[in-house]
């Protein structure tokens, strides 16, 4: 379904990414319109597939999660059962944050968050022993510059 997006549409859709918790009320003052019509832009753009699930952001410092890695991984193997395997093995890990598949030098590169280096470790090692890969290097994010999940609107 094809959805057009207007200025409304896009203030609206900052309001959510900024809290998406905000009650219907209150986005609907900050974007100068009413309740009702902002409940139905915002169903539309929900059956539209432009809004998706909505969650929290845990801390996960607070929660003990300090380190953040980077696996940068290399592979010989591109076969279809291979990716599957590679692809079912990332998701059974609720440390792999992000997955992409990367033009370059580079096939995949991962953000992987654990408590510490030994839980990297753990990490790794099962992952080397489902799947074959040809050379994995992790970095370890000394700091956390910037992390957003809001688009530029």
């Amino acid at each position: 379904m094809t959805v057009r997006i207007d200025e409304t549409d896009r203030k609206i859709l900052a309001q959510l990414q900024r809290d998406a918790s905000q009650s219907l009320d209150d986005i609907a003052r900050e974007v100068g319109s009413s309740k009702t019509p902002v409940w139905n832009r915002i169903r539309k753009l929900r059956e539209a597939g432009v809004i998706g699930q909505q969650t929290v952001v845990l801390d996960s410092e607070a929660l003990g999660f300090e380190a953040c890695f980077f696996v940068l991984i290399r592979t010989s193997e591109h076969e279809a059962a291979w990716q599957a395997a590679f692809l079912k093995a990332l998701q059974d890990r609720p440390e792999v944050q992000e997955a992409h598949r990367l033009a370059g030098d580079i096939d995949y590169i991962l953000k992987v968050r654990v408590k510490n280096a030994r839980a990297y470790d753990v990490f790794y090692q099962a992952l080397i022993s489902e799947v074959k890969v040809h050379n994995v290097t992790a970095l370890l994010s000394m700091e956390e510059i910037k992390s957003t999940t809001m688009l530029p609107l």
